[in-house]
């Protein structure tokens, strides 16, 4: 299993890896919310994690092909969230509170660069929670690019 750079800091910028985003990438733990799973899926592309990736890959959307091409040098730059568009604080008006409860959307920014040139990709991607190994999971649905 890929294993991050010798930063104590966490890729998604949170804190050390061991106690932010690798307890989820190793299986220790699950994700408890939308914007977590977010997070520990951009760590697990910097470190080219594509298990971790399509194990969080709701199964009607995960592409067949290789995520990764072996030739393609990417340096990740950094993350920024921009929202985490919680559901289930609108929960009051909406007539089915179970479902909205099972779905999220988060906003962000990824800045990295690919042979010295820099990108940024701007996302907003939607989650869905639904019964997995383990109990209640999220899963990474589909993105949507606002710019």
């Amino acid at each position: 299993m890929p294993t991050p750079s010798k930063s104590p800091a966490c890729p998604c910028g949170g804190a050390a890896y061991a106690s932010c985003c690798g307890p989820y990438i190793t299986g220790a733990a699950l994700p408890p919310t939308a914007e977590t799973l977010m997070r520990s899926r951009y760590t697990a592309f910097t470190m080219r994690d594509e298990a971790y990736l399509r194990a969080t890959w709701h199964a009607s959307t995960c592409p067949a092909d290789a995520l990764f091409a072996e030739e393609e040098k990417v340096h990740w730059l950094g993350l920024e969230v921009k929202s985490a568009l919680r559901l289930r604080q609108r929960k009051a008006e909406s007539a089915n509170q179970a479902e909205e409860m099972n779905r999220d959307s988060v906003e962000f920014v990824a800045r990295y660069k690919v042979n010295g040139r820099a990108h940024r990709l701007h996302e907003v991607s939607r989650f869905v929670r639904e019964a997995g190994v383990g109990g209640m999971r999220w899963f990474y649905l589909d993105g949507s690019f606002p710019e």
